[in-house]
């Protein structure tokens, strides 16, 4: 027995003489192979807004800052904007634009990295103002002239793709016929309709009318000024593809959803995209829901700014949503080519039914523009 302890204390005192070495500047102790961690002191930040004077206490309206930290034991910095994602500056360095027009308060953060990879950080507010954009309407539909839709703007789109029949469970057949689409006093009328109608070799219960821009764009706003249909079945949309679907297919090419509207849940309006990494029902991806108690008496405009950074929302130039993923790749950001606007009006779905005493419905859409 003496003998295994004797063993066992002079494996601890090789231990102990081995295992760790203290810094005889610090109290910090760090075994064999680990590195002493360092972290950087003194860390300062200094902030410009671009043309700051008396007249213009938050910067000239263009949205640029001039920023510079300092930091002892640091070998490079990262900045955070309002705690998105890091920027890296190796000395410290760093100019930033905001984009959002207004005044408006926002976080900056600096991270001082030490050779070790530890940080220290530090967080100040400043104001920015960032001056209103100057855009040119590029091109629009007025819809000032009577009768049938302007064939130089838009296309009727009536071959379903799914033999004979629209996805989702979608009830009608889309026509080019004056009875479910014309122009009147000014406005678009989209008719759906509830009549027995054959076409591809299939037999509807309705009918209505589904129109694609002829134009296509990258990145601008669009506004749509439009009063919804009534009734539980219709399903009116105001939406935009990708130009590139024919060839990459859905949801590859991007979907963006300005409007859409359920009547079986009659006060609500949606605003979303679909893309690769969620289509529908994704758990992480939320969509924007606003309340609108008068949408089929009243009209009203939808809008989507479309920029390389993020999709924002806006119903009567209020924002409602916007879809602005941390990481912008194929699968959540085919939103880097041209689209083009659908207008449309479905009838029932596969998770909702028609009311049986629907004779027929409208959206009438006052103008659709577009700027840059």
């Amino acid at each position: 027995m003496w003998f295994m302890k004797l063993i066992l204390y002079f494996l601890l005192a090789i231990i102990a003489a081995c295992g760790g070495n203290k810094n005889e500047e610090s109290d910090f102790v760090y075994t064999n192979g680990e590195k002493e961690k360092i972290l950087p002191t003194e860390l300062s930040l200094s902030v410009e807004v671009k043309g700051v004077d008396s007249k213009n206490p938050h910067g000239d309206g263009s949205g640029a800052v001039q920023l510079s930290a300092v930091a002892k034991n640091a070998i490079k910095y990262g900045y955070k904007f309002n705690d998105k994602s890091e920027e890296v500056s190796t000395d410290g360095t760093f100019t930033y634009t905001f984009k959002e027009e207004g005044t408006h308060d926002y976080k900056i953060t600096v991270l001082a990295y030490s050779s070790t990879g530890d940080y220290i950080d530090f967080s100040k507010t400043i104001t920015v103002f960032v001056a209103q954009h100057e855009v040119e309407l590029i091109w629009s539909d007025e819809f000032e002239l009577d009768g049938a839709l302007s064939a130089q703007n838009w296309k009727m789109e009536t071959i379903a793709p799914d033999n004979g029949s629209w996805h989702n469970g979608e009830l009608q057949h889309y026509t080019n016929r004056l009875d479910n689409v014309y122009v009147s006093e000014g406005t678009l009328k989209i008719v759906a309709k509830k009549e027995q109608y054959t076409a591809q070799g299939t037999t509807k219960e309705y009918t209505s009318a589904r129109l694609n821009s002829l134009f296509s764009f990258t990145y601008g706003k669009i506004e749509v000024r439009a009063k919804l249909p009534y009734g539980q079945g219709t399903w009116p949309a105001i939406w935009m593809l990708g130009s590139n679907i024919e060839t990459v297919g859905w949801p590859a090419c991007g979907e963006i959803d300005i409007m859409e509207h359920w009547g079986h849940e009659p006060e609500k309006i949606s605003s979303a995209t679909h893309t690769p990494s969620c289509y529908g029902g994704c758990t992480d991806v939320t969509v924007g829901t606003t309340t609108i108690t008068d949408y089929s008496t009243e009209f009203h405009v939808y809008a989507v700014e479309w920029s390389t950074e993020s999709l924002r929302f806006f119903i009567d130039d209020e924002f409602v949503y916007a879809y602005n993923p941390m990481a912008k790749n194929k699968d959540t950001w085919p939103f880097t080519a041209d689209q083009f606007i659908i207008l449309n009006v479905a009838m029932g779905g596969s998770w909702f039914t028609v009311d049986p005493d629907f004779v027929s419905a409208t959206m009438e859409v006052d103008y659709v523009r577009v700027y840059q």
